[in-house]
């Protein structure tokens, strides 16, 4: 049997979680000596297929171009889905809000169950994934025929977006179901680059204060180092910046190559939603802040004088 990435797209380009995702499954076809199929469902997205097909490792793309796709309504792309599941060992998705929202309507209609936010493979039916805010780590093993699977994109490095040559097939789209539509999209629009993807992190917690002084301390370092910003659940609920920018549990997974945090105490929620990040830069006045316990290294210190004086010297 064959693997299946759903891939997720804006109907031009392959959104990096794709990539991320596909390297996850080249670990299952690696072991099952299997191909990798990735559909791409939407409406007049055959650039997107075009990009699919450029994908190290993808064998061949199924387009399903129709009206219905063009906005990923999950009831509409499971629909499509399930037309073909039947050909397909595993079905992956990332962990990202289209993800969550289309694998557990598949998994539904196909009476199996969803095995989620994976972040390794074990073997083509043994998964591990975080629990308890990645306090512990799961072993989950799936007899179901068909495994739809979850996955957490950060724990996968990203296959190459070049160098594939796989065909690509039209494929019939599901009938519009009738059970939502669109109504409208409201887009933030950052000069910076965007939180999930973003090799440098700059984060800020409760520790600064206020939203002044987020936006007076973190952005000239962020933007020193073409940085995205982020903040803990606690800056956010305080209102320092828009929920766009919470990293934790409940707010967005990165694995940056750098993030730094900045006056962030380092609670579970936070550290579940970062610890991944190649090298983790803490400031804190508390030197017994959890935060350190995950930091590469660490300022213990007055992040008023510290964040300031790390500008300062980057401009050296």
């Amino acid at each position: 049997m064959t693997i299946l990435v759903i891939a997720e797209h804006d109907n031009v380009s392959i959104k990096a979680a794709t990539l991320n995702t596909v390297a996850a499954a080249a670990m299952v076809a690696t072991v099952l000596d299997d191909e990798i199929h990735v559909l791409v469902a939407g409406h007049e997205a055959q650039n997107a297929a075009d990009a699919a097909a450029q994908i190290a490792g993808v064998s061949k793309v199924l387009l399903a171009d129709a009206p219905q796709l063009e906005f990923g309504l999950a009831e509409n792309v499971e629909a499509t889905v399930l037309a073909i599941a039947k050909n397909y060992s595993h079905i992956l998705v990332p962990t990202t809000a289209a993800g969550k929202n289309v694998a557990p309507r598949i998994a539904a209609r196909l009476d199996v169950a969803q095995i989620s936010d994976i972040t390794s493979v074990d073997s083509a039916d043994t998964f591990e994934r975080p629990i308890y805010a990645g306090n512990a780590i799961a072993t989950v093993q799936s007899s179901d025929r068909i495994k739809v699977v979850t996955v957490r994109t950060t724990a996968f490095d990203a296959v190459a977006a070049e160098g594939g040559s796989a065909s690509i097939e039209k494929i019939d789209a599901a009938a519009d179901s009738g059970l939502s539509q669109f109504v409208s999209r409201k887009v933030t629009k950052l000069n910076r680059p965007e939180l999930t993807s973003a090799p440098i992190i700059v984060s800020g917690g409760r520790g600064l204060g206020s939203g002044e002084n987020y936006t007076r301390l973190l952005e000239p370092l962020a933007d020193k180092l073409n940085a995205a910003l982020g903040a803990s659940r606690a800056a956010v609920d305080a209102g320092y910046v828009p929920n766009d920018y919470q990293v934790g549990q409940t707010g967005k997974i990165v694995a940056p190559q750098l993030y730094i945090a900045v006056g962030i105490s380092g609670a579970i929620q936070h550290l579940a939603g970062m610890k991944d990040s190649k090298v983790i830069v803490a400031i804190n006045k508390d030197e017994e802040a959890p935060i350190f316990s995950v930091a590469d290294y660490g300022l213990v210190g007055d992040l008023f004088t510290i964040v300031p004086e790390l500008v300062s010297a980057l401009d050296a």
